[in-house]
């Protein structure tokens, strides 16, 4: 079940952070990052998001969160993570599934690196279009992809 997390509530905004910690290890490993942005981010910074966040839930356990960002009338997914504990789950699915479905846009963007392939599979099953590739700053090379609503 997917809903929607009060990331202002510093309890919920830990749990937040907890997820995104161990998810974003195993990434950062996947892509060879020394340095990766996501892990320096503290639950001070969620608490003072302006994004929004939702939740699937096994029991009351966060199992993963994506995050988003509304631009006008486009979403751009700032962040879908799943606690390794629910990997291969249907986790990931379930979470864009219900962001499709519930937090209509004309556009939905999604950055990842381009080595993350299980990310990638994720969002070409869900129609997302690759449009650019870049490097970062820390060494981490990415990918942008794309999914318009008709």
């Amino acid at each position: 079940m997917v809903e929607k997390i009060d990331h202002t509530i510093p309890l919920l905004a830990d749990k937040i952070y907890a997820v995104f910690q161990v998810s974003y290890k195993v990434e950062a490993k996947l892509l060879n990052a020394v340095d990766f942005p996501p892990l320096r981010r503290k639950s001070i910074d969620i608490i003072n998001s302006s994004t929004e966040f939702y939740g699937a839930f096994s029991d009351s356990e966060i199992a993963g969160v994506i995050e988003i960002k509304r631009e006008e009338r486009d979403i751009h997914i700032q962040s879908l993570v799943v606690d390794p504990t629910f990997f291969r789950k249907g986790i990931g699915s379930e979470l864009l599934t219900f962001v499709v479905d519930n937090v209509l846009a004309k556009v939905y963007t999604v950055e990842t690196g381009v080595d993350n392939l299980p990310a990638i599979a994720l969002y070409k099953k869900f129609g997302f279009i690759e449009i650019q590739q870049w490097n970062t700053d820390h060494g981490v090379r990415k990918v942008k992809f794309l999914r318009e609503m008709s």
